[in-house]
């Protein structure tokens, strides 16, 4: 099976950066080894921890800081000049906090892949462990989607649910989903790789069938 490269898009610490990392070299000292290749991480923080995680494992790394740009469409053109450069079959957002523009978005439909720490649809945007609390949910979670053009509104792939504790904070709520994404993303990546996962016209499909809307459902 051929590589597939895959670009990683980041702002700050890198966690789910580590898990991707994590899971491609595990596959590679097993019989299971992922064709997904990380060819570079691009951050628009220069102070990015996640960057010296890719350093630490040998991938390219690339700082385009953002308040370099005279607005979002032309950072966004020279972010994918960046990305291209690599030849990636998948982008991956990692922390990414910057809102894409259209244009990039549209560039790169069926290969831009987004978590997000909670279960879409509900609470899409920031706050999403706080509002969980409040609104009184008894589970709460991660979701991978493909990006469009609607914030967090892009097909679902893999969403990871947990209960939501009685004593729980925002913090600790925030802590046990941090660990379901270190899960979920290295999987929905993996899929791709593999040609398993692909976006069409009905929407997310895995090994040729339709996944529902809530995507594939893992509980814990």
């Amino acid at each position: 099976m051929a590589d597939c490269t895959v670009v990683v898009l980041i702002s700050g610490s890198g966690s789910n950066l580590q898990a991707l990392i994590d899971d491609i070299q595990a596959g590679a000292d097993s019989s299971k080894s992922s064709p997904a290749r990380i060819g570079a991480v691009i951050s628009n923080r220069a102070d990015a921890y996640g960057l010296e995680r890719a350093q630490d494992a040998g991938i390219a790394t690339q700082v385009l800081d953002h308040k370099q740009f005279d607005g979002r469409e032309a950072f966004d053109a020279a972010l994918v000049e960046a990305i291209d450069a690599f030849n990636p079959q998948l982008v991956v957002l990692a922390g990414f906090m910057r809102i894409l523009s259209p244009a990039f978005v549209r560039h790169y439909a069926g290969r831009l892949l987004n978590i997000h720490p909670s279960l879409l649809p509900k609470y899409k945007g920031l706050h999403t462990h706080q509002r969980a609390l409040e609104a009184g949910d008894h589970e709460h979670g991660c979701s991978v989607h493909f990006v469009t053009e609607e914030l967090d509104g892009g097909p679902l792939v893999v969403q990871a649910v947990i209960p939501v504790q009685s004593d729980d904070s925002p913090t600790s709520l925030a802590q046990r989903v941090h660990q379901q994404e270190h899960r979920i993303y290295p999987l929905a990546v993996r899929w791709f790789a593999e040609g398993r996962l692909r976006l069409d016209a009905q929407g997310a499909m895995l090994d040729e069938q339709a996944l529902p809307s809530s995507g594939q459902i893992i509980r814990n």
